[in-house]
C-alpha cells in the first residue's frame, strides 16, 4: 500500500497593503492550507482572496485563529481563561465559514503561541476542541503529533490530525523548539526534505537534541514565511513523489 501525507503551509498572511510570503506560488506544492482570520493577520479582503486562490489550485481550505495579537503577529503569549479561548476560535472560524460555506472548511488548525501552549496545556486544548466541536463534528482539528493535545482530541472523539514540523527543530520530548533558539527554523532545503522522508516512512525524526524522536504524523506543515518557502515546498514535494508516496489532503487520510 502506497504511502500519502498530507503537506500544508500557512498562507494570506498579508494585511492591507503589505503583502507576506508567496502565496501564488506555494500553493502549487501543499494539499492543505491554514488560512489567517485576522488576529495575527489576514483581513476579510485578503481572507477572499485567499480562499479564490486555494479553491483555483485544488487546495483544501483551513482556519488559522490565533491570540488577538497582530502587532507580534501572534507569537506571543496571552494568559485567556478558557472562555476567551472558546469566543477567539468561535469568532475567527466563524468569519472564515463567512466566506467558504460550512463544507467547504476542511480543518481548524490554530496558529503561533495559541498552537504552542495548546501542545502541553490541558485548559487551552480542552477550550479549542470544544470550540471547534460546538461548530460542527466534521471539521478537523489539527494538532501536534504526539502532543498532550493528540490525547485530549482522541478523549473528545472527534476528527483530528497529527501533525509534524519538517522545517522546524523539535525537543526530545516532541514539542517544537522555541523560535528565540538559534536554528530553531531550518532553511536548508535538503535537510528539510530529508526530514519530511523520515516521518513519513520512518516514522521518526532527530531533534534538536540529537535524539530520533518518534512521529505519527498526517500532514506536514511548511512555513510560508520561511526564507526560501517555495524552493522549498518545491524540493519536499518532488522528493516526497519521487519516493512514491501520494500527497493528498488530510481529509483523505483520516
Amino acid at each position: 500500500m502506497k504511502e500519502k501525507i498530507d503537506l500544508n503551509a500557512d498562507i494570506g498572511e498579508s494585511f492591507g497593503t503589505y503583502k507576506l510570503g508567496e502565496d501564488e506560488n506555494i500553493v502549487s506544492y501543499i494539499s492543505s492550507s491554514n488560512i489567517a482570520t485576522g488576529f495575527h493577520a489576514g483581513d476579510p479582503n485578503w481572507m477572499k482572496i485567499t480562499i479564490d486562490l486555494a479553491l483555483s489550485n485544488n487546495v483544501q481550505i483551513g482556519a488559522h485563529p490565533s491570540y488577538p495579537d497582530l502587532h507580534g503577529f501572534g507569537r506571543r503569549n496571552m494568559d485567556l481563561n478558557s472562555l476567551e479561548i472558546e469566543n477567539i476560535i468561535k469568532y475567527q472560524v466563524g468569519s472564515m465559514i463567512g466566506f467558504t460555506g460550512l463544507k467547504n472548511l476542511q480543518h481548524v488548525k490554530p496558529h503561533g503561541a495559541l498552537y504552542n501552549k495548546a501542545v502541553n496545556d490541558p485548559m487551552v486544548a480542552n477550550s479549542i476542541i470544544k470550540a471547534i466541536k460546538s461548530i460542527s463534528t466534521e471539521i478537523i482539528h489539527v494538532v501536534l503529533a504526539g502532543s498532550l493535545w493528540e490525547n485530549l482530541a482522541d478523549e473528545s472523539n472527534v476528527k483530528y490530525a497529527r501533525e509534524a514540523f519538517a522545517d522546524r527543530e523539535i525537543m526530545s520530548d516532541g514539542s517544537l523548539c522555541p523560535r528565540n533558539i538559534e536554528g530553531s527554523v531550518i532553511t536548508d532545503k535538503k535537510l528539510i526534505a530529508k526530514r519530511s522522508l523520515d516521518i513519513v516512512l520512518n516514522k521518526k525524526v532527530q531533534s534538536f537534541d540529537g535524539d530520533y524522536v518518534n512521529v505519527d504524523a498526517d500532514t506536514i506543515c511548511l512555513h510560508g514565511d520561511t526564507k526560501g518557502a517555495v524552493e522549498i515546498a518545491n524540493v519536499v514535494f518532488n522528493n516526497l513523489k519521487k519516493n512514491d508516496i501520494d500527497i493528498v489532503p488530510m481529509c483523505e487520510i483520516l
